[in-house]
């Protein structure tokens, strides 16, 4: 069953629109994208989920990834 989402198509599509943009204007590579988006995510964990969700919401987050790239959607 997909996931249904509260924000919009569009404005999912815009921020996406966004963040590859300026990968690609800083011509990122693999490895400097993964560093940069990684540090986001570290930065978005530490400063807006609450310390005691911290680690259950990484986990959950760490297992959707994992899916995503293997292709298994639930």
């Amino acid at each position: 069953m997909p996931q249904q989402s509260k924000y919009s198509d569009a404005q999912f599509e815009a921020l996406m629109n966004d963040i590859v943009f300026a990968l690609e204007k800083n011509q990122a590579n693999r490895d400097l994208s993964l560093m940069a988006l990684g540090n986001v995510i570290t930065n978005i964990f530490l400063h807006q989920v609450n310390a005691d969700q911290r680690e259950k919401m990484a986990d959950k987050f760490t297992q959707v990834l994992l899916k995503s790239i293997n292709g298994k959607q639930k």
